[in-house]
């Protein structure tokens, strides 16, 4: 059984925001705040330095679940970027959750979806069995915005919300793969309401200091 997407609320949500300039608020904040255990670690340089400073300051964590699902760590952390820019308590409109905004349904029972560890080992072995499938990171992306399955039709099939999402994601990723210092995608992915989401991820690390 193909899974179904594990995320295309954000990628939506920025697209209307983009088409009608209105200021969305992405995601609501879950009641609960990491503990002192949770928080990342500050950010080293081992990643590509174009991310976000709330996407940088899980590097350590980033490297080691990398590791764990066998991923490139700069494509671990696109998928962070576009999906939650290091927001661990995002919740979609859709329901997804975490850092990697993954669906309840991946998760087992008695799972905690917001913790770190937990919602990246699910939501990075589903970008792991995508990459497997299609063999290349941009085409890992769609299907993990729009499903395996659904990536599997041709681009022009795609939901807008995977093309513009595969757009964000190959773009943001070759920069960070080529050592570039900053990408022109990431600014605008930034622009098109990512922003509002990297602020949310802000105030939740100050919060936990």
């Amino acid at each position: 059984m193909l899974f179904p997407p594990i995320s295309v609320a954000l990628a939506g949500a920025l697209i209307f925001h983009l088409l009608t300039n209105i200021s969305l608020p992405f995601f609501a904040v879950a009641p609960a705040k990491m503990n002192a255990e949770q928080q990342p670690a500050a950010y080293s340089g081992r990643l590509a330095a174009l991310f976000t400073p709330q996407v940088l300051r899980w590097e350590t964590e980033i490297l080691r679940w990398a590791d764990d699902a066998g991923l490139d760590p700069n494509l671990v952390a696109t998928v962070m970027q576009i999906e939650s820019c290091g927001y661990a308590q995002a919740v979609s409109r859709a329901g997804a959750m975490g850092l990697f905004q993954v669906m309840p349904y991946h998760f087992a029972d008695g799972e905690n979806s917001f913790d770190p560890d937990t919602n990246a080992h699910r939501g990075l072995a589903y970008l792991r069995k995508s990459l497997d499938n299609f063999g290349s990171p941009p085409m890992a992306m769609a299907g993990y915005n729009g499903g395996i399955n659904g990536a599997s039709r041709p681009a022009a099939a795609w939901a807008q919300e995977t093309r513009d999402y595969v757009y964000w994601g190959e773009n943001i990723y070759a920069d960070a793969a080529t050592g570039r210092e900053s990408s022109p995608v990431l600014q605008e992915w930034l622009a098109a309401g990512g922003a509002s989401l990297c602020a949310q991820a802000q105030q939740l690390a100050e919060a936990g200091r």
